[in-house]
């Protein structure tokens, strides 16, 4: 069973069809049990890092998160949910992050001829191996929206990356916890073969 941690984040709906889609029970849910008990574990999100921080932390999610980690239950962060799992991000100066990977979120510099928010596809190349990627080429594209992104402070835990303004810490994987920057259940074939390699992890 994979539980969808639910913290009043955007894109939860389209994170569960994907499982659904892969044939995965599913739980969304903020009960500690539920979370503790299932087999993976799921923090979807778009919005605001302190927004999303306050909501953590109001629905006492932040001790379960850290407990999941610890115990070695494979956990994904997706967008947001990747930025929160770091220390800080400049979206929210002074809100401390869940600080579980060791790094700062950073805003995209401006550019001439680029948007902010970046939106659309960017193709990743991988500086290290990563087990979401079995099986997808290299140069391949997801689907990115945001307008901070990650890095990293520890560049061997960094699985993907991609270009837009600036080098973007796109995936990272350090022991149980993986997370994308882009969002793989809106990014068509590719997506869900990274979902699927989360599944069968």
């Amino acid at each position: 069973m994979i539980a969808i941690i639910d913290y009043d984040a955007g894109n939860i709906k389209s994170v569960e069809k994907a499982m659904h889609l892969l044939g995965q029970e599913v739980v969304v849910t903020r009960d500690r049990e539920s979370i503790l008990k299932a087999d993976k574990v799921i923090l979807p999100g778009v919005g605001a890092f302190g927004d999303a921080m306050s909501k953590i932390r109001q629905y006492g999610l932040e001790e379960v998160i850290h407990e999941v980690v610890e115990k070695g239950t494979p956990f994904l962060g997706i967008c947001l949910g990747l930025q929160l799992l770091f220390e800080r991000s400049d979206e929210t100066p002074g809100v401390e992050g869940l600080g579980i990977l060791k790094g700062e979120i950073l805003r995209i510099p401006d550019q001439p001829g680029l948007k902010i928010p970046h939106m659309g596809w960017n193709s990743l190349k991988y500086p290290h191996e990563g087990r979401l990627f079995r099986g997808i080429p290299e140069d391949s594209y997801v689907y990115f929206v945001h307008s901070y992104y990650l890095k990293a402070e520890d560049e061997s835990i960094v699985t993907a990356t991609t270009e837009y303004s600036t080098l973007i810490h796109a995936s990272v994987e350090s022991g149980n916890v993986f997370a994308c920057q882009f969002h793989p259940e809106k990014s068509s074939d590719v997506g869900i073969q990274i979902l699927k390699n989360f599944v069968e992890l």
